[in-house]
């Protein structure tokens, strides 16, 4: 009889089958402690343990911390990335697409996996530059969505000339949320997507900038009025 109980034996070289979930769990379990206590200071055994493997079976589906760093990353990125696309932002008006990417940019940000980015967010320059180019793809993928709505807000009058500055200032905004929103506050999501739309754009649903040749004309009429 094994003088250790079978619930409690870590796993070791894993079986036929068990493969994918076994590196979904080493994943997960790597996002939840790269996020809580840094990449520098979380070691493969750390992982082990939380994963509940043998710390030599880990390296059967990770060279190094960096890859399982970029595995993190990329997963996040992913997720992100197949639910704006699924949103069809191009047969929404412009507001309303605007406004659904940022309920679900919040969503992704404190939905139950919500380790993988912030993980992205705040250990980029952990990632080694080779393995920053794998995670970049997805990254631009994800912000070309964005971009399009962007232009679109503009054509409508919703956001006057955006600036590269303004986008990051944006997302800027939008991911400190990860750091002081609670799910089980009185904020609802809903609730937070409308303050942060009606924030970034400073108009409220309906309202738009008159063009700057219109707007420099009403200043004169006033002025001569006066």
């Amino acid at each position: 009889m094994s003088a250790i109980p079978q619930a409690t034996r870590k796993r070791g070289r894993p079986v036929k089958g068990e493969s994918a979930t076994l590196r979904d769990e080493l994943i997960l379990k790597s996002a939840k402690l790269f996020r809580t206590q840094g990449y520098e200071r979380t070691t493969v055994r750390d992982i082990a343990a939380a994963a509940g493997v043998q710390a030599g079976s880990w390296f059967y589906y990770f060279k190094t911390k960096q890859d399982i760093l970029v595995a993190v990353m990329e997963q996040g990125m992913s997720n992100a990335l197949a639910r704006i696309e699924a949103l069809d932002v191009e047969n929404l008006p412009a507001r309303d697409a605007f406004r659904a990417l940022v309920h679900t940019h919040l969503k992704t940000l404190v939905s139950p996996d919500h380790d993988f980015i912030p993980v992205l967010l705040y250990e980029w320059k952990s990632l080694d530059e080779a393995m920053q180019a794998k995670v970049l793809k997805l990254k631009d993928r994800y912000e070309a969505v964005w971009d399009g709505v962007i232009e679109r807000l503009q054509a409508a009058g919703e956001w006057p000339a955006p600036t590269p500055i303004d986008r990051l200032l944006m997302f800027g905004a939008l991911n400190w949320v990860a750091q002081w929103y609670k799910p089980n506050g009185p904020l609802g999501l809903d609730a937070l997507a409308d303050h942060a739309v009606q924030f970034l754009l400073r108009t409220q649903p309906g309202c738009t900038f008159a063009p700057e040749p219109a707007r420099a004309a009403k200043k004169k009429s006033v002025r001569k009025t006066g």
